[in-house]
């Protein structure tokens, strides 16, 4: 039988968390900068191995900081053409959490804005199967 992945596990898939800041960061911050906003806006860990995202003022950058079991690794991208294009978050949050999947939306270009589920159909669990 074919079994083609669904989002929900390939977003399990990843096993690790991701955080978008909300406010727009000066991309010149480095490390150490970058892991103090962490702690101290995001209220997080930055020793966590999560994925802590940094998005510029234009929009066109965007920043990956992560603990690498020994040390920091920073991972930086800058768009020749266009934006990202940030999903729909609170005014007063200072982070959000991001799936997987949203995450290589964001990277691939779609406006995560603009993404809207529709109900589908889910099988009730049997109660006493396998008996």
């Amino acid at each position: 039988m074919l079994k083609l992945p669904s989002l929900g596990e390939l977003d399990r898939g990843m096993g690790t968390k991701i955080c978008l800041c909300t406010s727009p960061t000066d991309m010149r911050k480095g490390f150490d900068t970058l892991a103090a906003l962490v702690k101290e806006f995001l209220g997080q860990d930055p020793l966590s191995g999560q994925l802590f995202l940094f998005i510029g003022r234009a929009r066109d950058r965007l920043k990956i900081l992560y603990w690498d079991a020994d040390g920091f690794a920073l991972w930086y991208k800058r768009l020749e053409e266009g934006t990202f294009r940030m999903p729909r978050m609170s005014s007063d949050a200072a982070g959000v959490e991001l799936k997987a999947s949203e995450l290589a939306m964001l990277l691939e270009g779609i406006d995560l804005r603009s993404i809207k589920r529709t109900k589908r159909f889910a099988r009730p669990a049997q109660v006493g199967a396998g008996k």
